[in-house]
């Protein structure tokens, strides 16, 4: 997922393989193919996101949780009307809004 700014700055949040919260300056890809396990699509944001509530807002604050072994595996942004959680669960990414 990529949380682009007032600037076009593009900030990619995603799971990584080691099961860390990766959060990265990157420009958005394109989609891909992954043959038997589907096709990854990359579209603009949908009413079915957590961070639509929040669009246009500005971050007020960030906090990150991390642990020894992975490294951060939970980020929160809090937004005037609230906040919105991303974090990794067994390797996938997971996000919810408060």
């Amino acid at each position: 997922m990529w949380l682009i700014d007032s600037e076009a700055v593009a900030t990619r949040i995603t799971a990584g393989s080691d099961w860390c919260l990766i959060v990265e300056t990157s420009d958005p890809f394109e989609g891909y193919d992954m043959a038997e396990s589907g096709r990854v699509e990359v579209t603009p944001i949908s009413g079915e996101t957590p961070f639509a509530d929040h669009l246009s807002e500005t971050v007020l604050a960030i906090s990150e949780e991390c642990v020894p072994d992975s490294g951060r595996i939970a980020l929160e942004i809090t937004f005037d009307s609230g906040h919105v959680r991303c974090e990794t669960w067994s390797g996938d990414l997971r996000m919810s809004s408060k």
